[in-house]
């Protein structure tokens, strides 16, 4: 068995980040990872301009100002400051020639058309300089940025309509089992609802990918190998559910023998989870999760989701961390085991669990602890190895 990290780095050398694509600029690129940098096509501001409403003066003048004119955002400037002279002014409008400060207007004392101020003036005050935000030419939002709304307004801000990114995966979903019904069917007999394909698919569209469900393959070779071509045809990275372990009906491994897929590793030193396959066909990524639903879950965040970050362009992140427990805790496990835990700022809390099919138990789980194989005592205190799972 291989060791999860060992077992994700196999997965991160075959996880390609995707050719770039040019998409228009709209709320539907958050989270996307710019593919090219992006320079700006103008001085910002363009102008001098006030950054308060009051007064525009020479800061060497002393004593009264006569107001000689008025300059409002979006208008053009027809006067000039002279000496002894000022010009009513508001946020966003350009210097008048002959300025070089802005005193705003609580504090001054404004006498019909003639203006007194209250505390001295230095040079620039209150006043954004042509440039300094941002000069023409400047990259001011580079290659490999993860686009948020203020990256967003730059890019607008520097007449970009369209930008390159690095698209988001497809990912085909496919539960396997004869057990299985939708969730709008009620279960009769050995029957039981499929939990594994909303999840599974829920997962993939948190990490920034497109999910695709499609459909339940039953435990029939020439069915499920229809549907898992299917799948490989239409997806950079294809996640099956069940099927992957060593039974009599665990035919996934064989049908992906046969059409093609080569199998990179199969079993993971984990607990849950332990007979998780990845394999590969072309450039697409083949994970055969187990069928347990946190067993999946858990497969899915350790392994999943890292080849979806570095196809999209992003920094990998594990999202691993050291934390004092809040309470004690106490397990006997063959394997590194993955207990689920409620994640605060300075600590960590064990949430009562038992075991891979306890999906209910992951409600209210932001992360997991990770235990060391063998029987583990730990006070309230004890450092504990975190793996988070939220955002």
């Amino acid at each position: 068995m291989l060791e999860v990290n060992a077992a994700r780095e196999i997965v991160l050398r075959h996880a390609r980040r995707l050719p770039a694509e040019t998409i228009p600029l709209t709320p539907a690129v958050l989270g996307q990872v710019l593919a090219e940098g992006v320079a700006a096509d103008l001085d910002s501001p363009p102008f001098d301009k006030s950054m308060m409403d009051g007064y525009a003066v020479r800061a060497a003048d002393d004593g009264e100002r006569r107001v000689v004119g008025e300059v409002a955002a979006g208008g053009s400037v027809v006067v000039t400051v002279g000496p002894g002279e000022a010009v009513r002014i508001f946020t966003g409008a350009p210097i008048p020639p002959g300025a070089d400060a802005v005193v705003k207007q609580e504090d001054v004392t404004a006498d019909g058309g003639v203006v007194r101020t209250a505390h001295s003036i230095k040079p620039g005050q209150n006043i954004f300089r042509r440039g300094q935000e941002m000069k023409s030419g400047d990259v001011v939002v580079p290659a490999g940025t993860v686009l948020s709304p203020v990256a967003l307004g730059v890019l607008a801000a520097v007449g970009r309509t369209e930008v390159a990114v690095f698209p988001r995966p497809a990912v085909g979903v496919i539960v396997t089992g004869n057990e299985l019904v939708e969730a709008g069917t009620r279960p009769t007999g050995g029957q039981i609802r499929n939990t594994n394909g909303p999840m599974l698919a829920a997962q993939a569209a948190r990490a920034g990918a497109v999910p695709r469900y499609l459909g339940i393959a039953r435990d029939d070779e020439t069915a499920m190998r229809e549907l898992i071509r299917e799948g490989l045809e239409s997806s950079n990275v294809l996640l099956l559910s069940g099927g992957v372990s060593v039974g009599k009906y665990d035919l996934v491994p064989g049908v992906l023998k046969s059409l093609g897929v080569e199998t990179h590793f199969h079993s993971v030193r984990m607990k849950p989870g332990k007979p998780l396959l990845f394999g590969t066909k072309g450039n697409t990524l083949v994970f055969g999760l187990p069928g347990n639903p946190v067993s999946g879950y858990v497969g899915f965040e350790l392994f999943v989701r890292p080849s979806l970050d570095a196809m999209l362009g992003r920094e990998v992140l594990l999202r691993e961390l050291k934390l004092p427990l809040s309470e004690p805790l106490a397990a006997n496990h063959d394997r590194p085991t993955y207990h689920p835990a409620v994640v605060a700022r300075d600590s960590v809390r064990p949430l009562p669990w038992s075991g891979s099919a306890d999906l209910r138990g992951l409600l209210a789980a932001n992360g997991f602890i990770v235990l060391p194989p063998g029987a583990v005592k730990l006070a309230a205190g004890d450092a504990v190895s975190v793996v988070l799972t939220n955002g």
